[in-house]
């Protein structure tokens, strides 16, 4: 098949949306098929980038300045899309580029797939303090953008329980993004370059070094770790906080840290690329979240991957990843994450291999692909047994005068 993906976040932009759709995209073209990415300019974008990547002419985003919106070029790209015969499209934004992927899929009467990735009611206090939007909007919104779509995938439970509140009449299927796991498992090679990292950072082998690795956002809630922190302490005094990501909320938590005495304590190490976060993990004691608006916990992920246990707040999806207390445990509310931590140190549980591999079979990038595959097969039964006959109705694309393609 000839996929079109189209994604308003992608490589070299670090977020979980990139990195899955990166995923989704290496596992397709295993499988022989081909991909054609078509997502916004970046600045940062190497010259020498994966081959069939379109980059449409975008400005960053006004309430997230390290995300993107297109603002031109749509026109160009459903030429593109036509020229190239495009059997699916599969969209990863409810905006941008998942309207002009919606769009160009409705013209070349095609299947369009939709991947759910953000839960918006987490995210609302970015646009005038959540005043402007609200979560009922949200559900009137996705509703309208469902209309026409061919399916869903649901990274989790929490994304599947969503579109059931909102009465999504369009097949559903949980399908967990998956990781490349070998970029994380630790061999006797990495696992002395991670000794030699963590000396790097200045920790010897007995000190307590906790990772945050987000981006650095409110919602992410990693004040409340930082709050934990002068309780961690207490009882190892040389514990330190490693916190890798960037974000908006990043001033305020170095002046939070500064105001509880803690400048020696937490560490901010900012952005690194992608395939340098498995040393972070791996140099890691304990991988540590307090975030209440995860749906997929890919970072969750990786740590295990990388064999660092995690304590990071629960919920019922994040509850089952974390079913072998070997791997971790979750906490409720964030008074109890330095105690959970504690008494986790404390109970002296190792790493279970064999629960990590069980794990890991599961949220595999080649599970990942072989049910992104699957579902796409029953959504093209889909679309010509209820989408295809009203696509045929339509008056022919050629002749249509479309003002959304004036630009």
């Amino acid at each position: 098949m000839r996929i079109g993906i189209f994604t308003d976040t992608y490589f070299p932009q670090v977020s979980g949306v990139a990195t899955s759709t990166k995923t989704l995209k290496t596992q397709l073209e295993n499988r022989g098929h081909e991909v054609i990415m078509f997502t916004t300019t970046d600045p940062n974008a190497a010259e020498d980038e994966e081959d069939n990547i379109i980059r449409l002419p975008s400005v960053p985003f006004v309430s997230f300045k390290d995300r993107r919106i297109i603002i031109s070029g749509m026109r160009d790209a459903y030429k593109k899309a036509k020229a190239m015969r495009l059997d699916l499209i599969h969209t990863q934004t409810e905006f941008g580029t998942g309207i002009l992927g919606k769009f160009v899929a409705k013209q070349l009467k095609i299947p369009c797939i939709h991947t759910y990735h953000t839960m918006y009611e987490d995210y609302l206090h970015y646009i005038a303090h959540g005043k402007l939007i609200k979560p009922r909007m949200v559900k009137a919104y996705f509703k309208f953008f469902s209309i026409g779509l061919s399916g869903i995938v649901c990274p989790s439970e929490r994304v599947l329980e969503t579109m059931q509140s909102y009465n999504i009449d369009v097949p559903l299927r949980i399908i967990p993004t998956g990781i490349e796991i070998e970029k994380f498992l630790p061999d006797p090679c990495t696992k002395r370059a991670s000794e030699n990292f963590r000396h790097e950072l200045g920790f010897q082998k007995d000190d307590l070094l906790l990772l945050s690795l987000s981006r650095v956002s409110y919602e992410k809630n990693i004040q409340a770790v930082i709050h934990g922190m002068p309780e961690v302490l207490r009882h190892y005094p040389k514990a330190c906080l490693l916190i890798v990501g960037k974000g908006p909320y990043t001033a305020e938590l170095k002046e939070l840290a500064q105001t509880l005495g803690l400048g020696r304590h937490v560490r901010f190490i900012g952005e690194v690329p992608h395939d340098e976060v498995s040393k972070f993990y791996q140099s890691a004691d304990y991988f540590v979240s307090a975030s209440t608006s995860e749906s997929q916990g890919l970072t969750y992920i990786e740590a295990i991957a990388a064999g660092c246990q995690a304590i990071v707040a629960g919920n019922h999806y994040i509850d089952n990843l974390f079913n072998d207390l070997t791997l971790g445990e979750t906490f409720r509310g964030d008074k109890e994450f330095a105690p959970t931590l504690l008494h986790y140190i404390d109970r002296g549980l190792k790493f279970d291999p064999a629960a990590q591999q069980k794990m890991l079979r599961e949220i595999s990038a080649e599970t990942f692909g072989d049910r992104v595959i699957e579902f796409y097969d029953s959504s093209l039964r889909y679309f010509e047994d209820n989408l295809l006959a009203d696509y045929e109705k339509r008056i022919p694309r050629e002749k249509e005068k479309i003002k959304f393609f004036r630009r």
